[in-house]
């Protein structure tokens, strides 16, 4: 059996940085510090005249994007999700979304899987966050094939993006023909008719191993990819949940403001249908392999099976 191709979407981030230089003059990408981190420094390498290093001042590198967009450049501001969605939380609120800048904000390390960097770097909160900035997109894609072409649809889109993506190599699953990503749709990975997991990050790979493992055992789950949190695919949630008639979410995120309550505002008002959601459970992580936290926190195959099995039954 062939090994399954893993890659972090910061990798991601890195080299469709460079395929979108070369394609927009006007794309700039602006770092604090962290450009061999967030992998940016691929960028700066081909085009370091379009690479502006603003040291460790995330706040102040926020105001700089929101200039170059309100001149005309398509800036991609870029540093950890800690400090892209939290300590400049402020800038991003009103220097870009206030005024509805076209600034891009590409948010590496997010979630547990920072691992040994610790609970301070872990950012669990960031889409909830993000979430409520008024007209910010959010996206969070699950492997390298749909975060290249999250960066591109963001670039192509006109406002402000929170992109986040993982320091963790992750499996490849959207390596397809057939393959599309679009702003706002989530996209079916396996159907079903009993149970519906939806799912984003590196946690749509491990939802579509646990399907593997819930299938043997006579339950037929059907895997979504849902991307896009804001705004989300509501037709495909509400067509979804009255199709299998009960709903969990997963995600590298707290079970509180992120995908999870996202599917359930959608459910609550149009919808009700029993959810569970599988998530950081209020807690700030700690320093340990991003695998192991992983299993720790049940975000692997493994545990979101069981937990499934026991919604389900």
């Amino acid at each position: 059996m062939a090994e399954v191709k893993k890659i972090a979407t910061r990798e991601s981030y890195g080299n469709a940085l460079v395929e979108l230089g070369k394609e927009n003059p006007n794309v700039v990408v602006l770092d604090a510090d962290l450009a061999a981190a967030t992998k940016t420094g691929v960028f700066k390498k081909a085009f370091s005249e379009r690479h502006i290093d603003c040291g460790i001042a995330e706040c102040n590198m926020v105001g700089i994007g929101a200039g170059l967009a309100a001149a005309g450049m398509v800036p991609f501001v870029s540093s950890f999700a800690m400090f892209a969605a939290g300590r400049a939380f402020e800038q991003v609120r009103n220097s870009v979304g206030y005024p509805h800048l076209n600034v891009k904000i590409g948010a590496t390390h997010g979630g547990i899987s920072v691992g040994e960097d610790g609970a301070t770097h872990q950012c669990c909160e960031d889409i909830a966050v993000m979430r409520t900035i008024p007209g910010m997109t959010v996206i969070v894609p699950s492997d390298d094939v749909e975060a290249k072409a999250a960066v591109k649809a963001a670039a192509a889109m006109e406002g402000p993006v929170y992109m986040r993506f993982g320091r963790l190599a992750v499996p490849v699953i959207n390596d397809n023909d057939d393959f599309k990503f679009e702003i706002g749709k989530g996209t079916v990975l396996k159907e079903g008719t009993d149970v519906t997991i939806i799912a984003n990050g590196l946690c749509a790979a491990e939802a579509l191993e646990a399907a593997k493992k819930l299938e043997a055992e006579g339950i037929n789950a059907k895997v979504i990819n849902m991307a896009t949190v804001k705004p989300l695919d509501e037709e495909l949630v509400i067509a979804a949940a009255k199709e299998t008639g009960k709903v969990v979410t997963v995600e590298e995120h707290s079970v509180i403001g992120g995908l999870g309550s996202a599917v359930c505002d959608v459910l609550s008002e149009n919808l009700p249908t029993p959810v569970l959601k599988i998530g950081v459970n209020d807690v700030f992580g700690h320093s340990g392999p991003a695998v192991e936290l992983i299993k720790e926190f049940g975000l692997d195959g493994d545990s979101i099976a069981a937990k499934v099995k026991d919604f389900v039954k």
